[in-house]
């Protein structure tokens, strides 16, 4: 499904989209943005690259964070869930990883993990391993799987 296509499809169901980022630092807001009309369902978008923001903004837990650190898929859950809470939308996606350079030996380069909220339905999180492929790739791949998360989140919202 194109971004377009994504766009019309949550216009036709009436629902409202808001994005909650980190290492993408906007980008699935800005793919969905670019196109004419989106306005009709992007709701907002959250860019909280630090651990505060994160905290302030979406409501993530500081336990959590100390727990298992901001690239996980609990904090990621988290996200997705306190951008639901924290805006009008029905549909939230999240998106935290590294990016690279870097990483460590429990968080490589290129893990970067997601989540999918849903008003009324249960929160979906997974963990995708890019690769060490650079930043550049690892971020645009991240942006290109939350778009498709978006999707799936569509199609399930209209089995309801």
């Amino acid at each position: 499904m194109t971004v377009a296509e994504l766009l019309d499809q949550a216009k036709a169901q009436g629902v409202m989209i808001c994005t909650a980022e980190s290492c993408t630092g906007g980008m699935v807001a800005a793919a969905l943005t670019d196109i004419p009309g989106s306005s009709a369902v992007v709701e907002r978008g959250f860019v909280t690259y630090t651990n505060l923001a994160k905290q302030q903004m979406l409501g993530v837990h500081a336990e959590t964070l100390a727990a298992h650190g901001a690239v996980s898929e609990q904090v990621a859950g988290e996200m997705a869930e306190g951008a639901l809470k924290h805006s009008d939308a029905q549909l939230a996606v999240s998106v935290t990883g590294i990016a690279g350079p870097g990483g460590s030996e429990f968080k490589p380069e290129g893990r970067v993990c997601f989540g999918l909220a849903a008003k009324g339905g249960p929160t979906h999180t997974e963990t995708v391993e890019f690769g060490a492929q650079g930043r550049s790739n690892v971020r645009c791949a991240a942006r290109d799987h939350a778009l498709y998360l978006l999707s799936q989140g569509l199609v399930t919202l209209a089995q309801k």
